[in-house]
């Protein structure tokens, strides 16, 4: 069944009929439920983030789990993160995907190469797929190790804290994070994330650029799937029954606001952003944080 859904949303001729497509903004299907947690809302500023006493969180009626936060950034918080997912985050010591191909010199990095206007920019811009901090994940394995730990930065684990203690996830800690890179043909398949040792603990998954269509099940394939919207700036958490459902990408679609150039003050256009804003309006990014380990575990190896 789940294979089904995504055949059919990720179908270009003909192209799928979006109207069952859960939208939180006037859907049915969800309902509004209020912070858990009360937070000091003059913390959030440095990291792009709204008020909480703003914040639109919705869980969904047939999807037990997911939690949905619609945009919680402002729209410089969003230009801050794109830019930072773009400049910082694909370069060592993260891993990326392009490092099995050499295609970076050792004093290179993939913002300095595609950020200039030549062949090789062109011909490197669509081959970043991901990058890994913290714990890096073996796609061969399945596994997390020791030998593959990294850090995280300290503003993306702050980050993800607040969104998981507003949910009432108060011990939450970022061991690992994916940045995923999505073209405008990009999909992500099915799958379900059960390489954590502690699969209790929620998945914090942040969308910035062009929408998604996010498909998610239950446990088993055979079981039928919900498709729903995530534009730029919602936050997808994955707690309980729904954190080891599958889910997948099967469409990306352009976006119908670029809320990321809001109040954006032509006078003062900043450099790095003018790249990033070139690479936004055709790509869209995933930041998925997860904790790996139990509480009171330090590494894979305590029990």
């Amino acid at each position: 069944m789940f294979k089904d859904y995504f055949k059919y949303y990720k179908s270009r001729n003909p192209p799928p009929n979006l109207e069952n497509v859960i939208d939180v903004n006037k859907s049915t299907k969800v309902k509004q439920v209020f912070a858990k947690c009360a937070l000091i809302n003059s913390k959030l500023s440095h990291l792009g983030l709204t008020e909480i006493n703003s914040w639109r969180i919705y869980e969904f009626n047939e999807i037990p789990g997911l939690i949905f936060i619609k945009n919680p950034f402002t729209n410089a918080g969003q230009r801050h993160w794109i830019t930072k997912c773009l400049k910082d985050y694909p370069r060592k010591p993260n891993k990326l995907n392009i490092d099995a191909h050499s295609l970076l010199g050792d004093n290179e990095t993939w913002w300095d190469i595609c950020t200039k206007n030549d062949e090789r920019a062109s011909g490197l811009i669509p081959k970043l797929r991901w990058a890994t901090m913290g714990y890096h994940h073996n796609w061969d394995t399945k596994n997390y190790s020791e030998d593959l730990r990294g850090e995280i930065p300290e503003d993306l684990t702050e980050m993800s804290k607040i969104f998981a203690q507003v949910l009432g996830f108060r011990d939450f800690n970022a061991e690992a994070a994916i940045i995923n890179y999505y073209r405008m043909n990009s999909t992500l398949a099915g799958h379900v994330d059960h390489s954590e040792v502690n699969i209790q603990a929620p998945l914090i998954s942040t969308s910035f650029g062009q929408t998604a269509v996010f498909l998610i099940g239950g446990p088993r394939p055979e079981d039928p799937a919900h498709a729903i919207f995530l534009r730029s700036g919602d936050v997808v958490v994955m707690t309980g029954q729904s954190r080891l459902n599958y889910h997948g990408v099967p469409k990306i679609l352009p976006a119908d606001s670029s809320t990321w150039d809001l109040d954006l003050d032509n006078n003062f256009f900043d450099d790095d952003w003018s790249k990033a804003r070139s690479f936004i309006n055709q790509t869209r990014i995933n930041i998925n944080v997860r904790q790996v380990l139990k509480s009171g575990q330090s590494n894979l190896y305590q029990s």
